[in-house]
């Protein structure tokens, strides 16, 4: 009886969906193997500084490479994102979400979960925060060069949680009292399409440094 339990444990163990698994209506935008899920922010296709890698988006910032922010083709309204994120050195990234194709930036319509070299609690433009609007009240971040953890979540009623490495870091309601006062007093205030595209795309950004992803998936949310 022992020895079959044994067994059927490990069974059950070994059958268990990975991260990177696609199961319980996650679908999966990157599978180590092709960037297909994605285009550039207002091209066709990802600029060429976006590679595939040893199963891991690159960002190479190489001469005669192209980048641009990698967006994904579908767009997004309830969610829950789920990656990996790996600075190999000191810089700047983020992952900017409900992103509205305009004649301006992605960050002109698209709230940032900032990624960055430093973390500390209460730093408005360090890694975890909604970039110069909330920070994080708590640093979670691991060394450069080591994976980061992320679940970026938005609830009906726009309620939104940045998590990384198994902490809550912020969450805030787009669109409330609360969160139209920090932008009327931030350089968004004169952005009249920030934070309002109802439904948008997910952008990983191109801020001139190399950045790593891996293991991203979504989940709708009703």
């Amino acid at each position: 009886m022992i020895k079959s339990f044994t067994l059927l444990s490990i069974f059950l163990f070994l059958n268990l969906p990975s991260y990177g698994e696609e199961s319980n209506n996650w679908n999966i935008l990157f599978d180590g193997k092709n960037l297909n899920n994605f285009r550039g922010y207002k091209k066709d296709k990802p600029g060429n500084a976006w590679i595939v890698e040893d199963k891991v988006i690159k960002l190479k910032k190489e001469k005669g490479k192209t980048g641009g922010d990698l967006m994904t083709k579908e767009k997004y309204q309830f969610f829950e994102l789920q990656l990996e994120w790996c600075l190999p050195k000191p810089g700047n990234s983020g992952i900017i979400f409900r992103v509205g194709e305009t004649n301006g930036p992605a960050y002109k319509t698209g709230p940032e979960m900032q990624i960055f070299h430093k973390m500390n609690p209460g730093g408005k433009t360090d890694t975890g925060s909604c970039y110069a609007l909330y920070p994080p009240k708590v640093a979670s971040m691991n060394k450069i060069g080591e994976w980061n953890k992320v679940r970026l979540i938005i609830k009906p009623g726009n309620k939104v949680e940045h998590h990384m490495n198994g902490k809550l870091l912020c969450s805030y309601t787009m669109g409330s009292k609360d969160w139209q006062n920090r932008v009327n007093s931030s350089k968004f205030k004169n952005w009249e399409l920030f934070g309002t595209v109802e439904n948008g795309h997910i952008c990983f950004q191109d801020h001139g440094n190399e950045v790593w992803f891996r293991s991203v998936r979504i989940k709708s949310l009703k």
